[in-house]
């Protein structure tokens, strides 16, 4: 698992730089042909490792009810994010992973909700969840880079 971790850790960097060298109007910019823009995709990216891995094994996630709401899957930006909510996820992009590979080091994850994502893939642990995740932040990661060509 400690190679999931470590590419995991390496996609949260390459994200981190999107937030880092994007001004608040790039990433909230949606170019014409996307139906999001960068800042609702690292949030999305880091619901969904959330929900996967933490939701799915019926234990408490470390973001909000309010910030799963505006980047579960299904959702589009409603409204331009704010400097305070960019910080926000810079802090999250990394505390999500530390506290996912402490708890997965202790042993935390005991139950989990087997799950059937979109492209058929079929979760039945944790680990499965931790690993699945790589994939997903790499999608995103791409279309990431895609929106970056056009704004």
């Amino acid at each position: 698992m400690e190679t999931s971790f470590k590419i995991n850790e390496t996609s949260r960097n390459i994200l981190l730089t999107f937030l880092e060298n994007y001004s608040l109007e790039k990433l909230n910019t949606i170019p014409e042909g996307f139906s999001n823009n960068l800042i609702w995709n690292i949030g999305h990216i880091i619901v969904v490792q959330q929900m996967l891995v933490y939701k799915l094994a019926d234990l408490p996630m470390i973001i909000s009810d309010e910030m799963v709401e505006k980047y579960k899957k299904g959702t589009k930006p409603k409204h331009n994010v704010i400097q305070e909510e960019v910080d926000e996820m810079k802090l999250l992009l990394f505390s999500t992973l530390e506290k996912t590979r402490k708890d997965f080091t202790e042993k935390v994850f005991q139950n989990y909700n087997e799950f059937t994502s979109m492209s058929g893939f079929t979760m039945k642990s944790s680990a499965d969840a931790i690993e699945f995740n790589n994939y997903h932040e790499a999608l995103h990661t791409g279309i990431m880079m895609q929106i970056r060509k056009f704004i």
